[in-house]
C-alpha cells in the first residue's frame, strides 16, 4: 500500500512515491474533468475514455467531403480569441515552476490594498417585531389589495406586489413610485441634445448633487461638506452667462474620458423625473446615434455606409440643437378609449394591459428632423430611396416594427435579416427587393444623395454569400430572384450594348478582359529568401485563401471559388425556371466569360452546362411559339445563348473551336445562316437577334481562320443577305436598328474572311518549304473565294455615300459606311500580297476609287459636320466623367462606365465621327501604300482646322488609364495612329503639311506612351517612322541650334560672369543630335527589343493574318505599353546591370561593349526633347528626371568623365536646374520606382567619394540636393558620414548654375547640423580652397545662428553662447574674421562673400557681453 506523503518529506521522495504510484497502475483517488469551452461548441464529459461504453453499439457515420459541421455566416467572422490567453506567453524550453515562483504573490499584496469603506454615518434599519411567529401565507386570490403598478414600471412578481401592498396599508409609499408632492415639486431639466446638458436661458436650482452623494466619507458632517461644495457650484452656474457655460462645457467635454461622460449622462438621465412629458422633450435614440446605416455583421467592419443626406433647405440651423414639430403627446389607453368593450365573461380580458396595446395605435406622422446629422437610408420594393418626411399609408406594407416604426421603408439591415427569413414569401420579397436596389446603384441613382458607396456597402455586409446561400433554396420562388439579384449585380446592360456598337469597328471584336487592377499581396513577402522549388505557385496562393478573401478582391473569382458554374447548370437542367431567369443566367455566365480566358474555360469545362445550353437554348429544330412571349423558353434558340458561345469564343482559339467542332455551334450557324429571318420560325425581331449573334460568332471564328468551309457552303445565302441589304434597311421598318445591326455583323464576317482568304497562299507556301512543321495549315477558303464579293459590295458603298443627300437615309449611311471602308481596305491589303496582283489594273481602280467616292465622301458637307465633334466626342480631351453622374464602381467588379452612352457626347455616339475617320484612315493608309500619288489628294483631311485643332488638344492632354476608359480609348488611339501615318507620307512631299510636322512630332511622341496592351505594333511603328526621323523635328534643319546658341549667348552676356564648362555648345550638341537620329533610333529599339514577341502578336492581330492569332481577347490591363519615362530606358537599364550592389551584375572594367555609344545616344535624344519637345517630357516630374540622369554617375566608375557623356550631361545639367525647373523640384517626393531619393543620394555620395577624382560636374549633381529648401537628412550624410567629400568637392560658385541663396536662405535651424558646420570649420575639414561652396553655405548658416536675436530653447540658446566663445578665442585669425564679419553671400568676390568692415554695434555688443560673461566667471574661479 502507497504511504501518504509526510510534511517532512524532501521533493526527492515525494518524486519516488510518485514514480511508485504510477509503475503500479492503481486507480487516482480523484480524477480531472474537463469542463467544456462554449466557445468552440465542445460537448461536456468526464475525464474518462467513452468509447469502451458505446463500443458495442456504435452507429453508423456518413461522411461527406467538404461539408463544414456547421453553416457558416454571412460575413466570416474572425475567431475569437482570450484576452487572458493572449498576455500569457509560454516557451518550450520555460520551467514550470520558475513561472509559478516568479506569477506567485503573498497574500499581503492583496491584504495591503484593502480600504476599508466608512459605514459610521449610515443608518442602520431593524427588522419590524410582528405578532406571529411565521410570516401570514399570501393567497393568489386576494388580488385585490395589491397595487396597481404604473406600465412603465414592467411585470413584477407576486412577492413584491404584496410587499408594496402592505406598505401602503402601512402609510408608506410603495418603493417602485415617488410620491405626488414630489414629482410636483421636483425641478425638471430640460433634455437637451448630449452637447447641452442643461437650460442656458434660466438656470434652475437643484436642491442636491446628482452624482455626489457622500457617502462613505469618513467624519461626522461629510453631507454638510457635500452640500456646501454643491451650493457653492450652483452660485457659481448661476452668476456665469449663457455663452461662458457653453464654452466651460466644451472645454470639460474635450478634456474629460468620452466614457467618464456617458457615465455622467446616464446618472443624469435616471435623475430626471418619470413625469416628464415626452412631447416637451422629445428624444429620438436613432437620431442620437446618427442614423447610419449599419451592416448585418459588426465583423464587416465597412466604413463606407451609406447614409441619407438632407436637402441643404432643410438645414436651418448651424448649431446642434435640433428642432422638430411640436407633437401632441398620445393620450394613454384606458377602457373609454377601447374600441371594443372587454366583457366578463371573457377568459383573460378583464385586466387593461396597456404596454402590449400601445404599439397597436395609429403611427404618428414622420417627423420633419432640421437636423445636420446623417439619417438612416430606407428604400420601398422597387429600391427608391424613401425620404424621412414622406408620410406613405401603411396600406403599401412598408411599416415595420423596427427602429423606426413611424418611417417607411426597409433600411440594407432590416433587407439582410428579412432575407434569412423561414417565410419564403418574406425571403423572395427581400432578396427582389435588393436586386432593385443594386440596379439602381449601379445605374448611379443613389450617388447624388447617399454618402458613401451602396454597392460597397452591400458588398463589405456579405451580399455574396447571402445570393449564394440563396441560389441553394429549395423554393424555385427565392432561386429565380437570387439570380435576379446576382444579375443586377455583375451585369450593365448599357455596357453590352456599348461593345455590340463597336463590335463592327476596327479590331471591335476584340477587348480587355474585365479583371481588376492588379493589387500587391502581402503573402509575396512570405515568399522572400526561398528557393524557387519551394516557392508557392499563384494557383496554389489561390486555393488557401478564404471564399471571403478571393471575393473581397475579385467578386466574379470568389463567386467561382463558392461552385456558382454547378449550380446554374442545375438550375438550367433540373428547374428548368421562367424565360426571365434564363435570359439572367446568360447573362450572368456571359459576365463570367469577358472576366479572363481562365474563366471562360472555367464555364465550359463545367459537366453539363455547356450541353444544356446547346440542347436547350439553341435547338437544331423548334416549332413556332404559339404566344409572342411563350410562358417557357425551353426548346427555343435564344439570342442570348449565341452571344454566350460568341463571348467564348472570343476568349481563345481553342475554345471557339470545342466550340465549333465539340458542342455543335457549326451545326447551329448552318441552321440559322441558311433561312432568311423572316423564314425563322421566331418573333420578328428575335430572330434578327439571334442571327445577327450568329453572324457575330461567325465573324469571330474566320477572325481564327476557322469555320470557313462553311462559308464555301452558304456562299448562296450570303449573296441573297447582300441583295436585300438596301430592302431590309426601308426607313419605314420598325425593326430598323436590328436590321442595321444585322447588316454590320454580315460585313464584318466577309471582312474576316477576306483577311483569311488573303493568308491562304502564304500558309500554302510556308507549308511547303516547311513541310508542315510550326506553320498551321492552310485555310479551306482561298483568294478565288472572295473576289467576286468585291463589285457587289463597292456597289453598296457607292449607293450609300449618294444617300447621304436623303435625310430619311442619311443615319443609316452614316452607320454602314465604315464597315464598307473597313472591308475594301481588308480587300486591297490582301490583294498587293497575292501572286494574281497586277499593278497597272489595281492602281487605275485605286484612282477612279479616289476620285469618284473618296474624294466626295470626304467633302460631303454631312460627314464635314462630323468631323467638327472630333475634339467633343474624344475620351482623350474630355473625360467622359467630368459632366455625366457615372455608376457605382467598385475595384473588385470593374465595369465599362457606359451608363446614359446615348445621351452625352463621346465615341459610340451616332455622331460620333471616330469610326468612319478610322475606316477611312486604314484605307488610306492601304491604297497610299499601294499608290503613292493618291497621297496629296488628302491633303485637306491633315490640314483641315478641326483635325489641327484635335492634334493640338491631344498634344497636351493627360489621359487616365482605367477599365471604364481603356475600351474607349483604345479606339481613339487607332485613329491617332493612322492620321500620324498619313502625316508620315505628306510631310516631305507637301511644305503646307510640313508646316505642322512639330505639331505631328509632339503627337507622336504623347501617344507612345498611352498605348495600350494589344497595341504594340503600334508603337514599333512610331519609333521606327516618325518620332525619330528628321522630317519631324523641323527644329534641326531651320535654324533651331543656332537659335539656341544666341539665346545661350544672350544669357551669358546677361549674367556677366563665366559659365560652366561647355555650356556654349549646346546648339553643337543639337546639330551633332540631328545628324545621330538613325543611330539613336537603333539604340532605343535595341533596348525595347524585350517586347517583341507581344509586337509580332500584336503585328498578326493589326494586319489581319487570322490563321495566326490565338485569342481575340487583348493582354491584361496592367499599364501602357511603354513606360512614360522610356527616353530614361537605356540608363536605367545599363544601371541594372552594371551599378546594383551585391552582385547585380557586371564589374566596372567589364562594361558591356558599345556602352560609351549608348549613354551619348540616350543623352543626345534626352538634350533634344528638352530643348525642342518640352511638352513631351512633362508626364516625368523633375525629380525622377534628375534620379534616373545620376544613373551616369553610378553604372560605372569613370563613365561620366568621358568628354561626349561630360558635354551633354552638363548642357542637360544646366536644363534641369533652370530656376523654374528648380522650382518644380521636390526631393521630398520619391521618384517613380523608388523608396526614396535619400537613399539614391546615398549612393550617390558613396560613389563620388569612390571614383570622382574631383570632378566638377559630379561636384554639381551632388550639390543639388544640398539646397536649403530640402529634407536636411541629406545635409546631415555630407557632413557627417561623408565629410570627407569636402576636400574634393572643388565646385566654385562661377560653375555652380544654382543661385547661392537656395542654399543660405532661410537660416538653418537643425542644431545637429549647425554644430557639424562649426565642426567641419573649425577642425579644418572644410577650407574655401577645398570645397568653396559648401564653405560659404557653412559661414552663412553658422554666422546666422550665433548672432540671432530669436527666443530659443535653453540648449539653443547654450548651444549659440559655446560657439560664439570658441570662435572669439580661435587662433586662425582668418576664420575668426570670416565667422564674425560675414555679410551676404557675393559670387563675385574672391572669398565668394561680403564682409562687415568691422562688427555692428548690436552683434559686437552681444559678443561684449558673452565673452564678457565668461571672463568674469573666470575671474570668479579664479
Amino acid at each position: 500500500m502507497l504511504r501518504r506523503p509526510k510534511p517532512t518529506d524532501s521533493e526527492a521522495d515525494i518524486l519516488r512515491e510518485q514514480e511508485k504510484f504510477l509503475t503500479s497502475g492503481a486507480t487516482s483517488a480523484a480524477n480531472v474533468i474537463r469542463r467544456p469551452d462554449k466557445r468552440r461548441g465542445e460537448a461536456g464529459g468526464g475525464g474518462e475514455d467513452h468509447s469502451g461504453e458505446n463500443g458495442g453499439s456504435q452507429k453508423d457515420v456518413v461522411t461527406i467531403e467538404d461539408l463544414p459541421d456547421q453553416l457558416p455566416s454571412l460575413t466570416p467572422a474572425p475567431p475569437k480569441k482570450s484576452r487572458f490567453k493572449a498576455s500569457r506567453v509560454t516557451f518550450e524550453d520555460e520551467d514550470a515552476g520558475e513561472r509559478l515562483d516568479r506569477q506567485d504573490t503573498h497574500i499581503s499584496a492583496v491584504l495591503s490594498r484593502i480600504v476599508e469603506r466608512d459605514t459610521s454615518s449610515s443608518p442602520i434599519s431593524l427588522p419590524a417585531f410582528t405578532g406571529i411567529a411565521f410570516p401570514k401565507v399570501m393567497h393568489r386570490s386576494a388580488t385585490g389589495s395589491q397595487v396597481p403598478l404604473p406600465s412603465a414600471s414592467g411585470k413584477k412578481s407576486i412577492f413584491a406586489r404584496q410587499i408594496a401592498a402592505q406598505r401602503l396599508k402601512e402609510g408608506k409609499t410603495p418603493l417602485h413610485r415617488a410620491p405626488e408632492a414630489a414629482r410636483k415639486h421636483e425641478p425638471r431639466e430640460q433634455n437637451l441634445p448630449p452637447e447641452i446638458s442643461m437650460d442656458t436661458d434660466q438656470p434652475t436650482t437643484v436642491s442636491s448633487p446628482c452624482l455626489v452623494s457622500g457617502r462613505g466619507l469618513v467624519g461626522p458632517d461629510s453631507s454638510g461638506d457635500i452640500m456646501r461644495i454643491h451650493k457653492d457650484n450652483q452660485a457659481k452656474i448661476q452668476a456665469m452667462s449663457q455663452s461662458e457655460i457653453l464654452d466651460e462645457q466644451k472645454k470639460l467635454l474635450s478634456q474629460l474620458d468620452p466614457r467618464l461622460v456617458d457615465f455622467v449622462r446616464s446618472r443624469k438621465g435616471q435623475s430626471i423625473p418619470s413625469s416628464t412629458s415626452p412631447s416637451k422633450h422629445p428624444e429620438d435614440k436613432s437620431s442620437k446615434e446618427g442614423f447610419t446605416l449599419q451592416n448585418s455583421s459588426t465583423e464587416s467592419g465597412s466604413s463606407s455606409a451609406a447614409v441619407l443626406s438632407q436637402k441643404p433647405q432643410e438645414v436651418e440651423m448651424e448649431g446642434v440643437e435640433e428642432e422638430e414639430e411640436e407633437m401632441s403627446s398620445p393620450t394613454a389607453v384606458t377602457e373609454r378609449n377601447l374600441p371594443v368593450k372587454p366583457q366578463r365573461e371573457w377568459v383573460h380580458m378583464d385586466k387593461l394591459e396597456p404596454e402590449k396595446l400601445e404599439w397597436m395605435r395609429d403611427l404618428p406622422a414622420p417627423r420633419r428632423k432640421r437636423t445636420k446629422q446623417a439619417m438612416q437610408a430606407r428604400f420601398d420594393f422597387n429600391g427608391t430611396l424613401i425620404p424621412p418626411t414622406e408620410d406613405l399609408p401603411t396600406h403599401l406594407g412598408l411599416h415595420h416594427h423596427g427602429e423606426e416604426p413611424e418611417r417607411a421603408g426597409y433600411s440594407l439591415q432590416e433587407l439582410f435579416l428579412l432575407s434569412r427569413s423561414q417565410i419564403f414569401q418574406q425571403r423572395t420579397l427581400a432578396l427582389n427587393t435588393l436586386a432593385n436596389i443594386l440596379s439602381k446603384a449601379c445605374a448611379g441613382e443613389y450617388m447624388p444623395i447617399l454618402k458613401g458607396s451602396v454597392m460597397s456597402t452591400l458588398l463589405d455586409a456579405g451580399l455574396l454569400f447571402l445570393l449564394r446561400f440563396a441560389l441553394d433554396d429549395s423554393v424555385e420562388g427565392v432561386m429565380s430572384v437570387a439570380v435576379h439579384a446576382l444579375k443586377a449585380l455583375l451585369v450593365c446592360a448599357e455596357d453590352e450594348e456599348c461593345l455590340d456598337c463597336t463590335f463592327s469597328w476596327f479590331r471591335g471584336l476584340s477587348s480587355f478582359p474585365l479583371l481588376p487592377s492588379a493589387q500587391e499581396e502581402e503573402e509575396e513577402e512570405e515568399d522572400e529568401g526561398l528557393d524557387e522549388s519551394m516557392k508557392e505557385t499563384a494557383k496554389e496562393k489561390e486555393e488557401r485563401k478564404s471564399d471571403h478573401d478571393v471575393a473581397r478582391m475579385d467578386v466574379v473569382k470568389g463567386l467561382l471559388k463558392m461552385k456558382l458554374l454547378p449550380r446554374l447548370r442545375y438550375i438550367l437542367e433540373v428547374v428548368r425556371p421562367s424565360p426571365r431567369v434564363v435570359h439572367d443566367v446568360m447573362a450572368v455566365l456571359t459576365r463570367i466569360a469577358r472576366h479572363s480566358s481562365s474563366s471562360a474555360t472555367q464555364v465550359l469545362n463545367c459537366p453539363r452546362l455547356m450541353e444544356t445550353v446547346m440542347l436547350e437554348f439553341l435547338p437544331t429544330s423548334w416549332t413556332r411559339p404559339s404566344l409572342p412571349f411563350p410562358q417557357s423558353v425551353y426548346g427555343l434558340p435564344l439570342a442570348s445563348a449565341m452571344k454566350l458561345l460568341r463571348v467564348l469564343a472570343t476568349s481563345g482559339r481553342h475554345a471557339c473551336a470545342r466550340l465549333l467542332n465539340s458542342l455543335g455551334a457549326r451545326e447551329r450557324l448552318s441552321c440559322l445562316m441558311s433561312a432568311e429571318p423572316s423564314e425563322l420560325p421566331l418573333e420578328p425581331s428575335e430572330a434578327l437577334r439571334i442571327t445577327t449573334e450568329a453572324y457575330r460568332l461567325w465573324a469571330v471564328a474566320a477572325g481564327y481562320g476557322q469555320a470557313c468551309k462553311l462559308y464555301i457552303d452558304l456562299y448562296p445565302a450570303l449573296v441573297t443577305a447582300l441583295q436585300s441589304v438596301h430592302r431590309v434597311l426601308a426607313p419605314s421598318d420598325p425593326l430598323l436598328p436590328l436590321q442595321r445591326q444585322r447588316v454590320l455583323a454580315l460585313l464584318t464576317l466577309l471582312t474576316q474572311v477576306t483577311h483569311t482568304a488573303g493568308c491562304h497562299q502564304e500558309l500554302q507556301a510556308g507549308m511547303v518549304s516547311s513541310q508542315g512543321d510550326e506553320c498551321p495549315p492552310p485555310p479551306p477558303v482561298s483568294w478565288g473565294h472572295v473576289t467576286g464579293l468585291q463589285a457587289s459590295l463597292l456597289g453598296h458603298f457607292k449607293g450609300f455615300v449618294k444617300s447621304l443627300d436623303n435625310p430619311v437615309q442619311k443615319n443609316s449611311s452614316l452607320t454602314l459606311i465604315p464597315a464598307y471602308l473597313l472591308y475594301l481596305e481588308a480587300y486591297y491589303h490582301q490583294l498587293s500580297r497575292q501572286n494574281c496582283f497586277k499593278p497597272v489594273e489595281t492602281l487605275q481602280e485605286l484612282e477612279l476609287l479616289t476620285s469618284e467616292v473618296l474624294l466626295p465622301l470626304l467633302s460631303h458637307n454631312v460627314v464635314q459636320d462630323l468631323i467638327k465633334n472630333l475634339s467633343k466626342s474624344s475620351s482623350v480631351i474630355c473625360n467622359a466623367q467630368s459632366s455625366h453622374q457615372g455608376p457605382e464602381s467598385i475595384p473588385s467588379l470593374p465595369n465599362l462606365a457606359c451608363l446614359g452612352w446615348r445621351d452625352r457626347l463621346g465615341l459610340v455616339v451616332p455622331s460620333s465621327p471616330f469610326p468612319l475617320l478610322t475606316g477611312l484612315g486604314l484605307l488610306l493608309e492601304t491604297i497610299t501604300g499601294i499608290h503613292k500619288g493618291l497621297s496629296g489628294k488628302f491633303t485637306g483631311l491633315l490640314l483641315s482646322e478641326p483635325v489641327i485643332g484635335y492634334l493640338r488638344s491631344c498634344s497636351q492632354a493627360t489621359p487616365t488609364l482605367s477599365h471604364t476608359r481603356a475600351w474607349l480609348l483604345r479606339h481613339e488611339h487607332h485613329l491617332l495612329y493612322l492620321l500620324l501615318r498619313l502625316a508620315h507620307r505628306l510631310v516631305p512631299i507637301e511644305r503646307e503639311v510640313a508646316k505642322h510636322a512639330s505639331l505631328y512630332h509632339q503627337v507622336a511622341l504623347v501617344l507612345l506612351p498611352w498605348l495600350l496592351p494589344g497595341s504594340e505594333y503600334l508603337a514599333h511603328q512610331l519609333l521606327s517612322t516618325i518620332i525619330f526621323s528628321k522630317d519631324f523635328i523641323s527644329e534641326g534643319h531651320s535654324g533651331g541650334p543656332e537659335a539656341v546658341e544666341l539665346g545661350e549667348l544672350k544669357l551669358h552676356e546677361e549674367k556677366h560672369h563665366h559659365a560652366s564648362p561647355s555650356l556654349q555648345t549646346v546648339g553643337a550638341l543639337l546639330r551633332e543630335a540631328c545628324i545621330q537620329l538613325p543611330s539613336i533610333r537603333g539604340c532605343f529599339l535595341t533596348h525595347l527589343a524585350h517586347l517583341e514577341s507581344f509586337v509580332l502578336v500584336s503585328r498578326d492581330a493589326l494586319l489581319g493574318r487570322n490563321p495566326w492569332i490565338n485569342s481575340h481577347l487583348l493582354p491584361e490591363l496592367t499599364g501602357p505599353t511603354v513606360p512614360s519615362d522610356w527616353p530614361y530606358l537605356p540608363l536605367v537599364s545599363l544601371y541594372e546591370r552594371t551599378g546594383v550592389s551585391n552582385g547585380g551584375g557586371l564589374a566596372v572594367e567589364e562594361l558591356p561593349q558599345g556602352t560609351l555609344g549608348t549613354v551619348t545616344h540616350c543623352l543626345q535624344w534626352l538634350l533634344l526633347l528638352e530643348v525642342w519637345r518640352e511638352e513631351a517630357l512633362k508626364v516625368i516630374p523633375p525629380v525622377a528626371k534628375l534620379a534616373r540622369l545620376s544613373c551616369v554617375f553610378l553604372c560605372s566608375g569613370d563613365l561620366f568623365l568621358e568628354k561626349p557623356v561630360q558635354k551633354l550631361a552638363w548642357g542637360l545639367f544646366r536644363l534641369l536646374t533652370r530656376q523654374s525647373r528648380l522650382d518644380s523640384l521636390d526631393l521630398n517626393v520619391p521618384p517613380p520606382g523608388l523608396a526614396s531619393f535619400q537613399d539614391l543620394y546615398t549612393a550617390l555620395l558613396a560613389q563620388y567619394e569612390a571614383v570622382s577624382f574631383g570632378d566638377r560636374l559630379f561636384g554639381c549633381w551632388v550639390l543639388v540636393p544640398l539646397q536649403r529648401r530640402y529634407n536636411a537628412s541629406m545635409r546631415l550624410a555630407v557632413f557627417g558620414e561623408h565629410v570627407g567629400m569636402l576636400r574634393s568637392l572643388g565646385v566654385t560658385l562661377e560653375q555652380l548654375s544654382i543661385p547661392i541663396e537656395r542654399f543660405t536662405s532661410p537660416p538653418e535651424d537643425s542644431l545637429p547640423l549647425l554644430r557639424l558646420y562649426f565642426r567641419s570649420l573649425v577642425t579644418g575639414t572644410l577650407r574655401p580652397c577645398w570645397c568653396p561652396v559648401l564653405y560659404v553655405v557653412a559661414l552663412s548658416h553658422v554666422n546666422s545662428f550665433i548672432f540671432s536675436q530669436d527666443a530659443a530653447a535653453q540648449e539653443v540658446e547654450a548651444a549659440r553662447h559655446g560657439m560664439l566663445r570658441k570662435i572669439y578665442y580661435l587662433t586662425d585669425e582668418v576664420l575668426k574674421k570670416h565667422l564674425l564679419l560675414f555679410r551676404l553671400p557675393q559670387p563675385r568676390s574672391d572669398v565668394g562673400f561680403d564682409m562687415y568692415d568691422q562688427l555692428p554695434p548690436i552683434r559686437a555688443k552681444r559678443l561684449e557681453s558673452i565673452v564678457g560673461l565668461q571672463d568674469s566667471s573666470d575671474d570668479k574661479g579664479d
